[in-house]
């Protein structure tokens, strides 16, 4: 069998190849964010008119579960917009949520979609992340060698800010931030902030060790390491760790119960191993990077977001994150978590809009994990979402993590998810 070429045909694969492999020059402009907001966009107006005028490709479906997500962002965007008329937020702030909306949650089913229907090849996404796999071990040495002379790690603030996002990390360059409470270096890489990186990190690992080509997988399995290592995430390294025998050791799990294992075991790891493994830190004093400053700030916004939803909007939610008070040092209630954030800014509306298709998904892919290895590796993925979803916000993230989205897309696809395209 020849070895298949890794290069972009379509307009749809260019638009991903070079939406990957230009990660870091993106990065160094302050533009990543606007990119990965707007690219699945560009991509589905290309395929709805490539649609209308050459007609549906034979393997483009969409897939029930596909339609599932779309119904649950749907509710989302009802949910946000009943929230802020309960709440009189005005017509100014219904719009800039909207437009949130269409550049967090909407992203999820958006590329899922794309994977599903558009003709892609894996081994492009597969060989992408490698190289920038590979760029994030050149950005490390570099800003290692920056960090040893003690400069400041914060270059510039682009002026892409005035588009308007999130918040100014996702338009700050820098080589690296600083802990708080050591004083030490932490790596944010190409993403808003540290944790973020090993979230990336870990996906990045999922990609990396499908890679056929063994200088560009060996570079992409380094540079997820190295993500991960210097992120200083707890909830990254023990995830990461969780996740490595079962990407490199996947050939040995032929009976479908080793997916519902892992997806039981991973999960309890991440959510019982992080307070385990900061505990054990602290019993160190060389080791202090575990934050436990963080821990109680993370807590404590889970319980208020906890309380409030509960006392003041259970069904729709308060519609926006509010600042919180000096006790979590004014972080926004709703945020570093995504199901109390969910329950705070959407209600149970909102929550049950996410849950609902991702145990489904999930679900689905297990059952097909032995029948093709792309949805074993989407399995993973969505594993590491579930994991991830209770130490990050998923729809902040979404313009980072869309190749995992895309990916999912392709298995969820039957037609498309053999074995014969990996």
């Amino acid at each position: 069998m020849h070895k298949e070429q890794v290069k972009p045909c379509s307009t749809e694969e260019k638009l991903i190849w070079f939406g990957l492999t230009l990660t870091y020059p993106l990065f160094s402009i302050g533009a990543l964010y606007v990119m990965g907001s707007v690219v699945g966009w560009i991509i589905f107006s290309i395929v709805l008119l490539r649609w209308y005028v050459l007609g549906k490709d034979q393997n483009a479906v969409i897939p029930m579960i596909v339609w599932i997500w779309v119904v649950g962002c749907i509710f989302m965007l009802i949910a946000l917009i009943i929230a802020h008329a309960n709440w009189d937020l005005g017509l100014g702030k219904t719009i800039k949520s909207s437009i949130g909306w269409a550049k967090g949650w909407a992203l999820m089913p958006l590329f899922l979609f794309i994977g599903a229907f558009v003709e892609i090849k894996p081994s492009l996404i597969i060989r992408a992340i490698c190289i920038v796999g590979f760029h994030s071990l050149i950005f490390a040495i570099i800003s290692l060698m920056f960090y040893a002379t003690g400069a400041n790690g914060d270059l510039f603030i682009s002026p892409l800010k005035a588009i308007g996002g999130p918040g100014e990390s996702f338009f700050t360059v820098s080589f690296y931030g600083l802990n708080p409470e050591t004083g030490a270096g932490r790596w944010r890489f190409f993403t808003p902030w540290a944790p973020a990186a090993g979230f990336m990190a870990c996906i990045f690992l999922i990609f990396a060790c499908q890679e056929k080509d063994k200088f560009w997988r060996n570079a992409g399995v380094l540079g997820s390491f190295v993500m991960c290592l210097l992120s200083q995430s707890r909830a990254g390294w023990v995830i990461y760790i969780a996740l490595t025998p079962f990407c490199f050791l996947n050939k040995y799990f032929k009976n479908p119960m080793w997916l519902i294992v892992i997806g039981v075991i991973i999960p309890t790891v991440a959510l019982l191993g992080e307070p385990i493994f900061t505990w054990l830190s602290n019993s160190y004093e060389d080791i202090k990077a575990a934050r436990p400053g963080s821990t109680r700030v993370r807590n404590t916004l889970e319980v208020l977001a906890l309380q409030r939803w509960e006392a003041e909007a259970p069904i729709w939610g308060h519609g926006i994150v509010e600042r919180g008070p000096k006790i979590v040092e004014s972080m926004p209630i709703g945020s570093h978590h995504t199901w109390y954030g969910l329950l705070f800014v959407k209600g149970i509306v909102g929550l049950l809009s996410l849950a609902i298709p991702l145990v489904i998904t999930c679900l689905y892919l297990m059952l097909n994990s032995l029948k093709s290895p792309i949805c074993y590796t989407a399995a993973l993925m969505a594993i590491v979402f579930i994991c991830y979803s209770f130490f990050e916000n998923l729809e902040i993230l979404s313009f980072l993590y869309w190749p995992a989205l895309l990916w999912i897309g392709i298995a969820l696809n039957p037609l498309k998810s053999g074995e014969k395209h990996v």
